[in-house]
Parts: C-alpha cells; structure tokens; sequence
C-alpha cells in the first residue's frame, strides 16, 4: 500500500481488515466473508455480516463490534444447523428462548477459552442491556424470561455475572428458574461441548418452566408425520370435490386457510389458473373473479404486520406554539441563542460548507427576451435606442434540485436531555437556515409520549380489566416545530421548546417514522428526504411491560425496511452515543453530542451529491401537482 494509499484510508479501514482474518481464524473456514452495513449483525451462510463502525471508532465501539464477530465467529464453528433444526421447538417464544440459550452456549465455549475474547463478549453483552430498561423491575411482567435464562445459562458455564443494567432482570426470575431447572442447570457444563446433550437439556428446562408442551418428538419428527399423513387427507378432499360446486368451494377456502398454516396441498386439488379467464378474455372479467388480497403495508396498517394500538383517542399531534405560550417561547429563544453563540464557528462553518455544496450543484438557467420577468441588465442599451422594444426581460427556470424537501425527526426521549437535545435543536436551526437559502425545503419534527409508564391510554386499559396483548400503551405527542413551507423567521421561537423541561419523555420511534413519512408523502416536492436523529432503541415502559421486549423494535424494524426498499422516501438516520447502523441502511453513530453538526452535514452533502432515489409503482402514494415532473 502506497503512502497515498494510506492517507486516504479511513480510521475504520484497518479495524475492518483485522476483523475479518480474526473471523475467519476463529471460525476455522478460509471462504467466511465478512461485510458491514445497517441491520442488526448476523450470520447468513458463508457472509458475516457487521454493523458498520465509525470513520474514528472509540475505544467502546470498538470492543463491541469485535464481540460481535467472535459471537458469530463461534457460531460458524461451534453450532450445528442440522442438529439445530432437529431440536428447536416450532416458531414462537419457545423457539426465541431456545435460540438465545444456544447462543449463550456458543459464547461461553469462546469465553472460557480465550480471555480475550471473554473481554469482547462482555462488551457486547453489556452493549445489548445498555438501554437500562430492565435495571429496576420488579414485576415478572416486565421481565422478559428468554433475556433471564440466557444470562443464567452465561452465567452457569462462564462464571461471569449479568451486567448491572440487566441484574434486576435475572434476580426476579432466579428464584422460580432454579426451583424448577436445578436439576437442568447442575448438567449444563458438562453438556456445553456437545450440541445435541445440550439442546435435549434445554428442552427439559423448557419443560420444567411450561414454556412449551409437546416437546418429547423433534420438530423435523412432526413434520415427516405430517407429511406422512397428507396424502390420506388429500384423497379425502379429492372426494369430497364430488360433491358439487358449493362444497368445491368451500374446499377450496379451506384448502387456502390450511396453506396458511403451513400444511402442503397437492398440485392437483389447486385450481387452474385458465379456469379464471373469461370466454372473451375481458381483463377486467379475470380481474373480478381473481379473490381480493390486501395489498397493505406496515405503514398503512401496523395491525396486520403484527403492530397493535390499545387506542388512539388520547394521542396527540401538535404545533409547538399550541403547548407553550409566547412569552416561554421567548425566554427559551433567548437561551437557545446563546448557546447557539457557543457553537456558531463550528456550525456555521459546515453550514457555509453545505451551501456551497449545494449552490455548485444548481445550474441556474434562464429565458430571455421576455415581455415579463425581472430586468435584463445585457438589454439595457436596447431600452435607450428602442423604448418600444417589449422583450427586454428575463426569467430563471425552475430546476429539478429546486424540488426537494427535507424532514428532520428528532427524538424528545427522556434520555436527550442536556446537552444532546441542544446540540440537536442548534444544530436543526442552523440547517434550516442553510437549506431554506439554497431553496430547499425543511420541516422539522420531533416526538415523544405525553407521560411516564403510560398516560391515560394505561388508564383506560386497567379500568377494561386488562385485556391481553394490548398493544401501544401509551399516549404519543407528535410535535411540529417547523413546517416546509413555514419560512425559519416565523418558526424559530417554536424550535426552542425542545429546550423546555419536561417536554422529554419516552419514545416509540416505528409510529413516530412512519407519521414523518405520511407528511413526507402528501408534498409535492419530487425529492424527499428524511433524516432521523436518536439516541437510543424506541423505549416504553408502559408498552413494553406487557408485551415482549422487542414488541416496539420489531414494528421499527418493519417500518424502516418499508421505507428503504418500498418508497421514493430516502431515509438516514444519526445516532448519538447508540449504534443505529442495526436498525437504518444508511445510518452514521456518533459519540458526542458535539459530532452532531459535522454527521448530520456530510450526510446531506453525500444525498445532494447523489442520485434521487426512484422506486417502480411508487407515484400510487405520491400525490403530483400538475405540472409535476414524472420521477
């Protein structure tokens, strides 16, 4: 590598390099590749996948990421599929504990053979807990169990106890796993080595604790007796076609309900598609005889992608001046423009930057010779030797870059409060400035809920008696500080109220996307960005206590994949002190408050500097203005 070579090379480059030759050494397979990008880390075949680290990775960063590759790394060498497939119980909560006691099995292998892969694993365990959502439970409802037996499991074989944000998590289930497994736990060391002795240990344990029934035959043993049985209910059904056109149909239907389930239906009970197509071929005669399929999204409709909301009466989406009166607006102004004088250099220099940035990228054009528009300078002599002329004008051309609009969603969440949701909110002042002179348009939103541990959505779900699997149980507050077409003179009083106290609550950031989005969508604008700025996994106490852990992280997960892969919408999402390379594709963490500027600056330049992002079929949600330029 040349010396040129080297200067140009990112901080991170050698970090990747050195993490794929310790991948491959540790799993003992020369053809393992290691890549990095957005989504949590994993194993897929013959590719790791890692999340994407820093230009300058800290020291934290680092250990963590390097957990993460020895984690998978051991798994490659240290886990079976096929063994695997043949012991984990059917998808569901038991599958889940199953899996995360597995994994649990492989780390320990790596950790007690290498203290300093031991270091890395704990890193990335502590990492995982970071979100100090389990360090003060005390209620088994809110206490994930499959989270409590793998840190047990960890413990057991390693010796290594949970991490303080996880202790209150593991001490509520201790009692009650240890009545019920000791037996289990006493053999699980000398079983860590063997996979199969080990996963037959884990579904006795599962057992014991009533997290699954039926376990005494494989999964892959069900499913062959399945198999085996088919054929005698395909003859039956084959029957019963016999019996006329009403009972075909109801066959049928309930042919389509058993594919659902997951049982097989002979090629032959399926209808032919030629029996749907009319005598004269009309499209829209096939069209009606084809069965109705929603065609949905998560965005559209959460409910049927797995995403519940206990009510909606009590949610809440406002400007910032409904919610504070004018007189606190100006006093938070004042404070927010003194540290605004703090931070000035630094920003305003990225700021400048941008501009120039994208002022190079406008190719101005205009039509001349115009009986309207603004005054040509080049025809003056023409006004003097011929005052008759009419066509001495001319008028700037509207340009595509022109089209754009750019949202900023920033997270009010209880845990950006001090210096992260000033820097956020100098920082969302300053761009908007900046793009409203380049001519592009910039709203800026933020979210949060209206209480702690549930308002009054929690309310009306005790006084129902409680009913399961609720939902969303909290009353979300969706704020407007400035909107696209509201010019930054008039929102700048409004932008101060992040600086309020008490304003920052918790945070359901999948509802509080997908909001940001549907505004997206009803613009005019060609071009649309949206830029997400977090601190953190979506946290609520209140939702979270009586569903499962990740109920909320699924939904982000689901929203985020609809928005990158299904929409014009071109999404990027900044992460302070939080690793959101996991959840976003193109995603930058930071470290300090203090970065946010400079991220959230190349980010925009890097956009701008591309192409616009243009998906197939989706102008059916874009609503066009007239005179709207095709994408």
């Amino acid at each position: 590598m040349t010396q040129n070579q080297k200067r140009k090379e990112a901080p991170s480059e050698p970090l990747k390099r050195v993490l794929g030759l310790a991948v491959r050494a540790i799993a003992g397979d020369g053809e393992i590749e290691v890549t990095y990008g957005g989504g949590k880390p994993a194993l897929e075949g013959k590719v790791v996948r890692l999340a994407e680290p820093s230009r300058v990775p800290t020291a934290g960063e680092i250990a963590v990421l390097r957990g993460w590759a020895d984690s998978l790394a051991l798994t490659a060498a240290c886990h079976d599929e096929a063994v695997h497939r043949k012991l984990a119980p059917p998808a569901g909560p038991a599958r889940e504990v199953f899996e995360a006691m597995e994994r649990a099995r492989v780390e320990a292998l790596g950790s007690n053979r290498m203290s300093g892969m031991a270091d890395n694993l704990t890193a990335k365990c502590e990492d995982e807990y970071a979100h100090g959502r389990f360090d003060r439970i005390t209620d088994r409802a809110d206490a994930p169990i499959g989270n409590a037996l793998a840190l047990l499991v960890r413990e057991r074989l390693t010796g290594q106890a949970p991490p303080d944000t996880a202790r209150a998590l593991v001490d509520i289930w201790r009692p009650h796993i240890e009545q019920c497994g000791e037996q289990v736990f006493r053999r699980m060391k000398d079983t860590a080595e063997n996979q199969e002795a080990f996963g037959r240990l884990i579904r006795d344990l599962l057992q014991s604790l009533d997290l699954a029934e039926n376990l005494a035959e494989g999964h892959s043993e069900e499913t062959e007796e399945t198999t085996e049985e088919e054929p005698l209910g395909g003859e039956a059904e084959a029957e019963s076609e016999d019996d006329g056109a009403e009972g075909g149909e109801q066959d049928q239907e309930q042919d389509e309900q058993e594919g659902d389930a997951g049982e097989s239906t002979s090629a032959a009970e399926l209808p032919d598609p030629d029996d749907f197509e009319s005598d004269d071929g009309d499209p829209e005669a096939i069209e009606a005889t084809e069965p109705w399929r929603p065609n949905t999204s998560v965005l559209d409709d959460p409910e049927n992608f797995g995403y519940k909301v206990y009510t909606r009466a009590h949610d809440e989406e406002v400007g910032a001046e409904q919610i504070s009166t004018p007189e606190e607006l100006e006093r938070l102004r004042t404070f927010l423009d003194k540290e605004l004088k703090a931070l000035s250099s630094v920003v305003a220099r990225l700021a400048n930057r941008l501009q120039r940035r994208l002022l190079a990228q406008q190719n101005r054009a205009w039509d001349f010779d115009l009986e309207e528009g603004a005054l040509d300078a080049a025809r003056l002599t023409r006004i003097i030797t011929d005052p008759m002329h009419a066509l001495s004008f001319k008028r700037e051309r509207d340009t595509d870059f022109r089209d754009t609009v750019v949202t900023l969603l920033l997270d009010n969440s209880g845990s950006m409060r001090g210096r992260p949701i000033m820097v956020a909110a100098c920082c969302a002042d300053i761009l908007a400035r900046t793009l409203e002179r380049c001519g592009v348009k910039v709203e800026i939103l933020g979210f949060t809920t209206r209480a702690w541990k549930g308002g009054q959505a929690r309310e009306d779900w005790l006084a129902a008696g409680k009913p399961g699997s609720p939902g969303r149980l909290n009353d979300l507050r969706h704020i407007i500080y400035k909107t696209a077409d509201a010019p930054w003179r008039r929102a700048k009083r409004s932008l101060a109220l992040m600086m309020r106290e008490g304003l920052l609550k918790e945070n359901i950031d999948g509802e509080a996307l997908a909001w940001a989005y549907q505004r997206l969508m009803a613009r005019p604008e060609q071009r649309r960005i949206l830029m997400m700025i977090s601190d953190g996994a979506p946290v609520d106490d209140s939702t979270l206590s009586v569903n499962s852990g990740s109920y909320l992280e699924q939904h982000l997960r689901k929203v985020i994949e609809e928005i990158e892969t299904r929409s014009p919408v071109e999404l990027i999402a900044i992460g302070i002190g939080h690793d959101v390379t996991r959840y976003y594709a193109r995603a930058v963490t930071i470290s300090d408050p203090g970065e946010l500027a400079g991220a959230m600056t190349d980010k925009l330049v890097e956009l701008f500097e591309e192409e616009p992002k243009v998906q197939p079929g989706a102008g059916r949600r874009r609503p066009r203005r007239a005179n709207a330029k095709a994408p």
